[in-house]
């Protein structure tokens, strides 16, 4: 079985650090978890309940920007 890389797939995109299947599980369990805070815990860090469940509704690739500059 060969693998494939999305360099291989799509050539002319660069290959760009990534962050790992474990710490995308990770963004996910945390943004989950953002939306279950009730609104005083919400309030206590400074987020509406509508920016909380925003920010749980992304997608798991939709990781943060620096993700994608962090040196590895």
């Amino acid at each position: 079985m060969s693998s494939l890389s999305l360099a291989r797939i799509f050539p002319r995109f660069p290959a760009l650090p990534r962050p790992g299947l474990a710490a995308l599980l990770a963004l996910h369990r945390q943004r989950q978890r953002l939306a279950r805070l009730d609104d005083a815990a919400l309030e206590d860090i400074g987020l509406t309940r509508d920016a909380a469940l925003a920010e749980a509704r992304r997608p798991l690739w939709d990781a943060p920007g620096h993700w994608s500059h962090a040196e590895r």
